[in-house]
């Protein structure tokens, strides 16, 4: 109770001032007040630098990002870009310093750096980051509440918000016992925003190619030896690209024909459960219900999962905010591989261009891809200042 009366005084301050309001509101200045509420509730200010290398981006995206980041080098030759965005960078920090692997929070303001078709290739972003609390359900809870509080204060107070959970549908596919190539196809398929039926066309229309030589050499082989195996042999045949694709374009699509290869068909059963857990959709305590009946009809174990699901909607409860007024849907994932957990969105109530105003989730196993040594606990939100502060004078 005293954290709602104390974030309703900060709100009311802030409406005070010339920066909730709609004349002449000027994004940076409004910017700062988010962080200044992140700092206060405990998340510390980080700056990642600008130059960033650009392998990590590429390892954690694919090649499919290179066209949109900004390249440089270096005297060595060693390839950099801008930052394109923060959680990377942030990671990547805390994974250098004394604190790795400990719980720590951090809060960021700055530019980042992404070619935008018909837009400023520059752009701010702030957000949050929380590594290390193995309280996760409380964790993601704190994230989405500090997020949605930081964008009140701004005058952003009706937002809709849309949340999924990858790892109650991980666990729902595991359930399922698919062959190892389909799962993979699913998860990435999904991820990518594609549907259901696409996914199993590509998967038949991909079976009737035949690069079997090649895709046999690459199944197993750690993902930067197979790339630089592809890159070497198209080198070797004098071939820079094919169709506007890059050698390591070229390299990735070999790398993700070799993941897929095989496998047996999925089950019409198998299909439609999938299509059923997928087409769930509701405010979160419904969808709950909607989620255990389905998996009771198909006896498949749920339950350590779902709880996880109301315990966190429970904590986010705890914080005041209304989870009846949110919309949880069983296909609903964030574009980005390394969500592993919570995802959610929060988008203007007005519509706007549909791109969301806040963005983020849980993403335990990017830190190991960096670096760590295990998986450790991590969850985060951005928020794109443009899109909090329309039509605003920057």
């Amino acid at each position: 109770m005293r954290e709602r009366r104390s974030f309703a005084k900060k709100r009311a301050k802030f409406e005070d001032s010339h920066l909730a309001t709609k004349k002449d509101r000027n994004p940076t200045t409004g910017a700062e007040a988010l962080v200044a509420h992140f700092v206060a509730s405990g998340f510390r200010r980080a700056e990642p630098a600008i130059l960033q290398p650009a392998a990590v981006f590429l390892d954690q995206s694919g090649e499919d990002i290179r066209g949109r980041l900004y390249l440089t080098s270096d005297a060595a030759g060693a390839e950099l870009c801008l930052r394109p965005e923060y959680t990377v960078p942030v990671c990547r920090d805390y994974l250098a310093s004394a604190q790795a692997g400990k719980p720590a929070a951090f809060s960021y303001l700055g530019p980042v750096f992404r070619f935008r078709p018909g837009a400023t290739g520059e752009f701010l972003q702030a957000g949050v980051e929380s590594f290390g609390r193995k309280d996760r359900e409380a964790a993601d809870a704190e994230i989405l509440g500090v997020a949605l509080e930081a964008c009140a204060l701004a005058g952003c107070a009706n937002l809709n918000v849309t949340i999924g959970d990858a790892a109650l549908f991980s666990r729902f596919l595991d359930a399922l016992a698919l062959p190892p190539a389909w799962l993979r196809r699913l998860r990435a398929g999904l991820a990518q925003g594609r549907a259901l039926d696409a996914i199993f066309a590509q998967a038949q229309a991909g079976a009737a190619q035949d690069h079997s030589g090649v895709l046999a050499a690459l199944e197993g082989v750690d993902k930067q030896g197979a790339r630089a195996l592809v890159e070497d042999l198209l080198s070797i045949a004098g071939i820079s690209s094919v169709g506007g694709r890059s050698a390591g374009e070229i390299a990735e699509r070999f790398l993700e024909q070799a993941r897929q290869r095989g496998g047996a068909e999925i089950a019409a059963e198998q299909r439609d459960l999938i299509a059923r857990f997928l087409a769930v959709s509701g405010d979160p305590d419904s969808a709950s219900a909607k989620l255990r009946k389905l998996a009771r009809s198909a006896k498949l174990d749920l339950a350590k999962a779902l709880d996880a699901f109301d315990t966190r909607v429970n904590f986010i409860a705890a914080r005041g905010l209304d989870p009846s007024k949110m919309a949880f849907s069983g296909g609903f994932s964030r574009r980005l591989d390394y969500y592993s957990g919570f995802v959610f969105e929060a988008h203007h109530r007005s519509g706007g261009d549909g791109r969301p105003v806040v963005g983020g989730g849980r993403y335990d196993g990017l830190l190991a891809s960096l670096g760590a040594r295990t998986d450790i606990p991590a969850v985060g939100a951005a928020i794109w200042i443009e899109r909090l502060f329309p039509g605003a004078k920057s």
